[in-house]
């Protein structure tokens, strides 16, 4: 199956959609997921048009996955977390929703559920809030 270039995310990456953006290289971008199933929730995308991880280079989804680490890291200590999530689907079948890789990095804290996946759009302010912390712990 082809790539389809008119994704959100690759508007994102071209910059024909807003986002709050938390982390930017010349391989990916991660930035605030705007219908966060929890405060902090951060998504890590490769530049490289690949909708699943079987689409991705071996340089992209090593790079890929580094930067998942360095940004859960960083989503970890900027929201004060006891943990961290990481989710990534492959398919219709397996959940994905946007045919372009992802990695979702959510915070967690004892006792708090996450919210529904898409269970509606979060303030941008306030996303803006969450990003500048987790810039912060990324130094």
């Amino acid at each position: 199956m082809a790539y389809d270039s008119g994704n959100i995310f690759a508007k994102i990456l071209r910059g024909e959609i807003p986002s709050v953006k938390v982390y930017e290289d010349e391989h990916a971008l991660a930035f605030m997921d705007v219908m966060p199933q929890a405060d902090g929730h951060t998504l890590v995308i490769p530049k490289e048009n690949a909708e699943t991880i079987f689409d991705l280079s071996p340089e992209g989804a090593a790079h890929l996955i580094q930067l998942t680490q360095k940004i859960a890291r960083a989503v970890k200590a900027g929201m004060a977390a006891e943990g961290i999530t990481l989710m990534q689907f492959n398919g219709a079948a397996a959940g994905q929703t946007v045919p372009h890789i992802h990695f979702h990095i959510l915070p967690r804290w004892e006792g708090v559920a996450l919210r529904r996946h898409g269970g509606g759009m979060e303030n941008a302010d306030k996303l803006k809030g969450f990003a500048d912390r987790i810039q912060a712990a990324l130094g």
